[in-house]
């Protein structure tokens, strides 16, 4: 989950010239009117959802996977937070704007409440003091106050009773999108249902939940739904130009759309790879604990190892709640999910001829989305090397250095400019990358999200049955790759074609699809940013960046 900057007009957030009921409902409340808590914190969940252990003995426990997650961290999130920073910065008139729909789904739980409230004006109180670094200034730095309700429902993130109390009756709608899932605020306060996948008919076990959270569980089909995830992994960022004028709308994110288009909507939904779901019955709490079939993991799993341990090393001043070992765990989980379902790689129709060594390099999509998805800091790219006999290097593109950057990368050199789409390769200087960059209202290459107003290049591989003609806009394939006809739905073939030295075969051929969930410039266009959250970002990112490139998948080959 990315920053979003969506442009609010009044209490209404406007995507498209369409209403967000999110709003609209809890604008309903009378103020005054409403005086209980729509939300627990995870602490009221995590008692009876941990030490909890499958029939083969792997630890399932809800609790303690979730505070190990970007979903559990989402306030917290130290990329987040100087995004924001530099966003205000950019457009401070448009400074409680901003921060108002960012905290939509990063701290969902405050604002919801205050907004229920009517406290519209007071939902801003917790970000501000991330933004302007007030809360830095709290023991460990943290947002949580165990006298101030709403700090503690900010510090918890994305968590437990935000997706279980999620109604049904707008999802996979556009209403649903941006931060627009439903709650109810109507039920009073003894009244009010937590949502799971499974019936519980013993009053006992009722009863002990009332007592623990305030809720009383009920069943309902539609968690499994990638529609929920929706709800608030689907942006669209209303742009301004340098004057603060409306200068158009940016799909900022739009991984279920991707999905939609593609053959995955028939087969696997969201939570199928990002949950997954243990084999055979377990439990689901360690008190007075009862089997179900189709239990879900708490872990998303997502693709920002980097972010995960970022949160493990700075874990005191940024108040992260969960463990060193869990968020190593977490961040291990990650790579291994990177490293085994991601992608492929193949090398095929390998040549030597004429003093050049031909040979193409195939890259298959295997997620259920575009890759990489959703924030568009996200890139992935083609490291190719050839050795001669005696492992020299003869020839290779797309090395990474330590501080992060891309050799041959022209938006890595020049922050104005940026690698075109490669079909074909022939020299070391050019680099097959696949990324979405942005471009300004003028034209001009930027990373600032409320600048981007469309896109100049997008080529991030598509998934699997994904009909680039036929995408709609918001997903289109965007600059040289839309008329490549080697990129096609689920795949990229990009052709080599190198000098080798005579006389010094066999040569070895490796390729490796290398990601970054943060790239290079993403990190540093916050450099000219003199404010807290941007200089400690940037801090963090100089301590990581020798390892922010992780290995999605590899191949070699030799030729004689």
């Amino acid at each position: 989950m990315g920053c979003c900057a969506l442009i609010i007009a009044g209490s209404i957030a406007i995507v498209r010239g369409q209403e967000l009921p999110s709003q609209d409902k809890t604008a309903e409340v009378p103020r005054m009117s409403f005086n209980h808590q729509l939300f627990a914190t995870s602490a009221h969940c995590i008692s009876c959802h941990s030490q909890v252990h499958a029939p083969d003995g792997e630890d399932i426990s809800m609790g303690t996977q979730w505070r190990a997650s970007v979903m559990a961290n989402s306030s917290r999130d130290p990329y987040w937070q100087a995004s924001i920073r530099r966003e205000t910065m950019d457009h401070p008139s448009a400074t409680a704007a901003i921060e108002d729909k960012c905290s939509t789904c990063h701290m969902p739980m405050q604002r919801y409440q205050a907004r229920a409230e009517g406290l519209q004006g007071q939902v801003l109180k917790y970000l501000g003091a991330v933004s302007d670094g007030t809360a830095m200034d709290e023991p460990e730095g943290e947002l949580e106050n165990a006298n101030d309700t709403k700090a503690t429902l900010a510090a918890d993130g994305v968590s437990c009773t935000v997706c279980h109390q999620i109604r049904s009756d707008n999802l996979g709608k556009h209403s649903s999108l941006d931060g627009g899932f439903l709650i109810d605020v109507g039920k009073k306060q003894e009244e009010r249902e937590i949502f799971g996948p499974f019936d519980d008919p013993d009053t006992g076990r009722q009863r002990l939940m009332h007592s623990a959270t305030g809720f009383t569980p009920k069943k309902v089909d539609y968690l499994k739904d990638s529609a929920l995830c929706a709800s608030c992994h689907t942006l669209l960022t209303d742009a301004l130009d340098d004057k603060g004028n409306p200068a158009g709308t940016l799909p900022e994110q739009m991984p279920y759309q991707e999905w939609q288009h593609s053959d995955y909507a028939r087969t696997q939904s969201c939570q199928d790879c990002h949950m997954t779901q243990v084999k055979g019955e377990a439990p689901i709490t360690s008190v007075h604990a009862q089997n179900h079939e189709g239990v879900m993991r708490h872990i998303f799993v997502g693709a920002n190892a980097v972010l995960l341990r970022m949160l493990k090393d700075h874990a005191g001043e940024l108040g992260v709640s969960a463990t060193s070992e869990e968020l190593e765990a977490s961040a291990r989980r990650t790579e291994t999910f990177l490293a085994q379902q991601t992608a492929a790689v193949q090398l095929t129709n390998t040549v030597q001829r004429d003093g050049r060594l031909e040979f193409d390099v195939n890259v298959v999509n295997r997620t259920g989305h575009k890759l990489p998805t959703a924030y568009p800091a996200r890139r992935a790219w083609l490291h190719v090397t050839v050795r001669d006999a005696n492992g020299a290097a003869v020839f290779e593109s797309g090395a990474v250095r330590p501080d992060g950057s891309i050799v041959g990368n022209d938006n890595d050199s020049d922050p104005a400019k940026f690698e075109p789409h490669h079909s074909r390769i022939t020299q070391a200087d050019q680099v097959e990358i696949y990324e979405s960059i942005m471009g300004d209202y003028a034209g001009r290459v930027t990373t600032g999200l409320l600048f981007g107003t469309h896109y100049l290049k997008d080529n991030r591989i598509l998934p699997k049955g994904f009909d680039k003609e036929t995408a709609d806009a918001q997903v289109a394939v965007v600059g040289d790759a839309r008329r490549d006809p080697r990129f096609t739905g689920g795949s990229d073939s990009v052709t080599y074609s190198v000098p080798v030295p005579a006389g010094r075969a066999p040569y070895n051929i490796s390729a490796e699809l290398l990601y970054e969930s943060i790239g290079y410039r993403w990190a540093h266009n916050l450099d000219g940013y003199q404010a807290p959250e941007p200089k400690r970002f940037v801090a963090f990112y100089a301590g990581q960046a020798a390892s922010t490139a992780k290995p999605l998948a590899r191949a070699a080959s030799t030729v004689r």
